[in-house]
């Protein structure tokens, strides 16, 4: 009988590689678990082989991998799933609280890769069941696996720390034509306007002009993006929105990539702050920037598909509230 019951109900076990352990360990230890034994085997070489140190066979095993840089993440995700699968693993769902290569989702220009489609072909065909994710670069992503995709909303963790900050002229912005999706979403919430910094890029990484779409005159204003990368965008939105008579001006990003002189150029900026998740962990500090984690909305998740209950609720558009 005891063995029927383990076969029905099989345990669920949650292990991570290197690319966050920080935040992998308060997800287990918000669901109740602690992590499971995984050791990552080194080479001379640099080469790298995961090694499950306790019995998987029929377990729901979650793995908690960004895909940040450097690549070596992906690598080391691919193969703890194939390292799961070949130990009999019942379920194996990757946790991936930044799906790196999601800027490479589509063809803008001749001859480049689509990152993101190749990273999910690889997923898929290392032998993942699930993907659970937050905040894609472009939501479209989702379609490019032939597996289930959980995609979590930062907003859910956002929006209660907003709330908190009591704003008397809230307005919120979009960075870029790109977010203006997500941050309309956020705005209805609140019932709010928002306004749109539209920017021309020569290259990557490098804007040449932007202007800004909307009144934000004595505004309080809130800036939203999935990601910050160099954090150029995100200061030369903020200095032109103080230009244009704004009271003030803080960001919320999701991803901290944080590369190049973003440390420098946040630290320097007009912003009041920029908060973040932990979806990446930080390179330094910097008194400007805020972390709040995402280790209690992913164990919930985790729970929910573990027990096959919806999602629906860890999402903004659920906790709307009329006014």
């Amino acid at each position: 009988m005891q063995l029927f019951s383990l076969i029905m109900n099989p345990s669920v076990k949650i292990f991570t590689g290197n690319s966050n352990p920080a935040l992998a360990e308060k997800i287990a230890a918000r669901y109740g678990n602690g992590l499971g034994k995984v050791k990552i085997q080194k080479f001379s070489d640099g080469e790298f082989q995961p090694v499950f140190l306790e019995s998987i066979r029929g377990d729901y095993v979650f793995l908690v991998q960004g895909t940040n840089a450097p690549s070596d993440n992906l690598m080391e995700l691919l193969l703890m799933i194939d390292a799961a699968k070949r130990a009999s693993a019942g379920y194996i769902t990757v946790v991936i609280p930044y799906f790196g290569f999601a800027r490479q989702d589509r063809k803008d220009k001749p001859r480049v890769a689509i990152g993101s489609k190749l990273v999910a072909n690889l997923l898929t065909s290392a032998g993942a069941n699930r993907v659970i994710t937050m905040d894609l670069h472009a939501p479209q992503i989702q379609a490019f696996f032939d597996i289930p995709v959980d995609h979590l909303d930062s907003s859910a963790i956002f929006i209660p720390y907003i709330e908190n900050l009591k704003l008397e002229n809230l307005t919120f912005a979009s960075p870029d034509v790109g977010s203006t999706t997500r941050v309309r979403e956020v705005a209805s919430y609140f019932n709010a306007e928002m306004v749109i910094c539209d920017k021309h890029r020569k290259r990557a990484n490098e804007i040449a002009s932007m202007v800004v779409i909307g009144d934000v005159k004595d505004k309080d204003i809130v800036l939203i993006d999935d990601i910050c990368d160099t954090a150029g965008t995100l200061t030369k939105s903020a200095a032109l929105l103080m230009e244009k008579g704004a009271r003030s001006v803080r960001a919320f990003c999701t991803h901290p990539v944080l590369s190049g002189k973003a440390y420098e150029n946040i630290e320097n900026s007009v912003l009041d702050e920029l908060v973040v998740c932990d979806t990446i962990p930080l390179k330094q500090e910097c008194p400007k920037i805020k972390v709040i984690s995402v280790a209690d909305l992913f164990a919930v998740a985790i729970r929910n598909m573990h027990e096959n209950k919806s999602i629906t609720s860890l999402f903004v558009h659920s906790q709307r509230r009329d006014r």
